[in-house]
C-alpha cells in the first residue's frame, strides 16, 4: 500500500530565458515529470500551459551543456530551453570573457592583451546600426543565461588556442540596453603574427555568435514596437 503512494515523479529546474520567459511568465520554474521524460517531452508538457512554446524553434541545454531533444532528464538537472540566440572563461589567465552592464573599453583590452612578444593586436567591435530588416532600430537590448556563457566561451577560448598560436585574448559583451552606435560586443586578439591574430578574432566572433547563450531584442522606432531577433545555436564539436 505505502508503495501505491510513493510520488513516481522527479522534479527538474527550468530556467527561462528572452521569449520563453515571456511565455511561461517566470524565471524559474520547479517541474514534476514523469521518470524517463526527454528534454522534448518537457518542452511538450509546458506547451500544454504555453501553447506558444509549440510554435517557438527552440534548442535545448541540460546542466548547461547543449543537449539534443531525446536527452532523458535526471532527478535535479538543470534545463534551458534555448530560444534563437542573437549573434550576437575558463581558468586560463590568458584568456577572459566579460558580460558587462556599462560602456564596453576596447582600449583597456588591448592593453590587457598586448605583450612586447606580439606583432599584431586585432580588435573587432559589434555596434547597434540603425536599421534591420528594412525597419529602423533604436537600440539593441541583450541579456545572457551568465553562467552558461562563461562555460561555452571558456570551451571557444581552448579550441582557439589549440587551432591559433595566440598570446592573449579578451571578449566582452554587453548586456542591457545599447543604443544606435554603441559597441555591444568587443573581442581582442594578440598573437605574434598578424594572420593568426585576425584568423583567431574572426574564429572566436563567429563562434561567440554561434554559441553562446546571449539573446538580443530590437526596439524599433516609429512605434514598431519590438522584437526578439537571432537563430538557434549551432555548437562546433569539442
Amino acid at each position: 500500500m505505502m508503495a501505491d503512494m510513493v510520488d513516481p515523479s522527479i522534479q527538474v529546474t527550468v530556467r527561462c530565458f528572452a521569449s520563453v520567459r515571456e511565455l511561461l511568465g517566470q524565471d524559474v520554474l520547479v517541474v514534476a515529470v514523469p521518470p524517463g521524460t526527454t528534454v522534448a517531452g518537457l518542452r511538450d508538457q509546458l506547451a500544454r500551459q504555453a501553447p506558444g512554446l509549440a510554435r517557438l524553434a527552440l534548442a535545448f541545454a541540460v546542466n548547461r551543456d547543449y543537449a539534443p531533444g531525446e536527452r532523458v532528464l535526471a532527478a535535479g538537472d538543470e534545463v534551458v530551453l534555448v530560444p534563437p540566440i542573437s549573434g550576437g572563461s575558463g581558468g586560463d589567465e590568458r584568456f577572459r570573457f566579460d558580460l558587462s552592464d556599462g560602456v564596453l573599453d576596447a582600449r583597456a583590452l588591448e592593453a590587457e592583451c598586448r605583450t612586447d612578444q606580439d606583432g599584431a593586436v586585432v580588435t573587432f567591435q559589434g555596434t547597434t546600426r540603425d536599421h534591420n530588416q528594412g525597419a529602423a532600430v533604436v537600440s539593441l537590448r541583450y541579456e545572457a543565461y551568465a553562467e552558461m556563457a562563461q562555460k561555452v566561451v571558456g570551451e571557444l577560448f581552448e579550441l582557439a588556442a589549440r587551432q591559433f598560436p595566440l598570446t592573449r585574448a579578451r571578449i566582452a559583451h554587453r548586456l542591457g540596453e545599447v543604443p544606435v552606435g554603441a559597441a555591444s560586443v568587443v573581442v581582442v586578439v594578440a598573437a605574434a603574427h598578424r594572420g593568426a591574430a585576425f584568423d583567431a578574432c574572426r574564429f572566436l566572433m563567429d563562434r561567440l555568435k554561434h554559441e553562446a547563450p546571449i539573446w538580443k531584442r530590437e526596439l524599433l522606432r516609429d512605434d514598431g514596437g519590438e522584437r526578439w531577433v537571432g537563430d538557434l545555436p549551432q555548437p562546433s564539436p569539442r
